[in-house]
């Protein structure tokens, strides 16, 4: 899930051509995966408000995935 959320990021400041399928997918999958966080902070720059957006949502996933790894381990 947050490697979904870490593309696209990657992909929105690198400015990728959003007429291309993949890029479509990534952009839908993460706005769905990340549908709690998404507009939560409004900065003026539009690449801020998806860094923080996206970005929180990115590490939520990954503390709630390492959490869960370590109990499913122990």
């Amino acid at each position: 899930m947050a490697f979904i959320i870490g593309l696209w990021i990657l992909m929105y400041l690198l400015d990728a051509n959003r007429g291309n399928d993949l890029v479509d997918f990534v952009q839908h999958s993460a706005r769905w995966l990340a549908g709690w966080s998404y507009d939560l902070f409004t900065f003026d720059a539009a690449w801020a408000r998806v860094v923080c957006g996206y970005g929180l949502a990115a590490v939520v996933y990954l503390f709630v995935g390492h959490a869960v790894a370590g109990r499913i381990r122990h």
